[in-house]
């Protein structure tokens, strides 16, 4: 048994702003994936992964919802004959590893699923991405939907808020000198404390307002950016979220780089901003010229996401 393929998301821009229902912007990345496979002889990674396969199954047999049901039968079965997921895609790294395994048991095994040939209303997304949020927060606490959501689909998705997702058109890439790219922190990072240092820090009013009136303004108009091409109006957005977040996320910047973040500031070489929770994993680089951004970060290991 050989499984449809699985890919990574990245989130571009909309990290903890979602929470507080800014906008946000998934587009999948498709230099990682995974699929559901079968073994005779598992060991190593492919047994452990068998062994968390049973737990999630475990977890599903006790999900109590009108939501969504599963021919758990068949899934029990298939695991007791060697199934295991095999993946490409770097746990602890932001960009949806759990996420892929959600969309591909669903797609495997449960009833009545909606499919990407349909046509997505947003009813539609809305019902997948509650399917979604049930199914992942067996891996990490109380997930979104979000990530396998993206996965399932393979397209880019346009958060407009919590209840108002659409599929996004993205401009096609350019053979320009601008680009996207991941920068390897060579860390893990784990997204649940991440997410309880930023639910204490709401506590505070000074940082509820700073998320309002500017995280989530430069946010947006991010988005509004790179949905229309405007690139020029683009890195100046992006640098002041890399500023916003320096000054207000350090905590989810691993120590290493803050000195580096700082760099693409002054120099305007790059600049930095998260990719999820933050705490390790990649960090997600803005810049208007690779070459320099690759000769300023050198030493580094950088991977191309989006050409400008």
């Amino acid at each position: 048994m050989k499984g449809p393929l699985f890919y990574a998301k990245i989130l571009l821009f909309g990290e903890y702003g979602i929470i507080r229902d800014s906008k946000g912007l998934a587009i999948p990345y498709n230099a990682y994936r995974g699929a559901l496979k079968t073994s005779e002889n598992l060991e190593g990674a492919t047994k452990k992964s068998n062994e968390n396969l049973y737990k999630f199954y475990i977890y599903l047999t006790s999900l109590n919802s009108d939501l969504i049901s599963f021919n758990l039968q068949e899934f029990k079965t298939d695991l007791e004959n060697g199934m295991y997921f095999d993946s490409s895609i770097p746990q602890g790294y932001g960009v949806g590893s759990s996420g892929a395994l959600v969309a591909s048991v669903y797609d495997k095994y449960a009833h009545d699923k909606i499919t990407v040939l349909e046509n997505l209303t947003r009813e539609k997304l809305l019902k997948l991405k509650g399917v979604f949020s049930l199914m992942e927060s067996f891996f990490h606490g109380n997930s979104s939907g979000l990530d396998p959501l993206n996965s399932y689909l393979s397209l880019p998705i346009l958060i407009n808020s919590k209840e108002h997702l659409e599929p996004a058109g993205i401009p096609s890439q350019k053979e320009g000198k601008g680009a996207v790219f991941l920068l390897d922190s060579e860390q893990i990072g784990e997204t649940e404390p991440m997410v309880n240092i930023f639910m204490n820090k709401m506590k505070n009013e000074g940082f509820r307002k700073m998320l309002n009136e500017e995280f989530v303004t430069y946010t947006d108009a991010c988005i509004e950016d790179f949905l229309h091409g405007n690139v020029a109006s683009l890195f100046g957005n992006v640098k002041s979220l890399s500023k916003v977040v320096l000054k207000n996320f350090k905590p989810m910047i691993p120590d290493a780089f803050h000195k580096v973040w700082e760099k693409g500031i002054k120099t305007n070489d790059y600049y930095l901003k998260l990719c999820g929770s933050g705490g390790g994993g990649y960090i997600l680089g803005f810049t208007e010229d690779y070459q320099k951004a690759q000769e300023s970060l050198k030493g580094y290991k950088l991977e191309l996401v989006y050409r400008f």
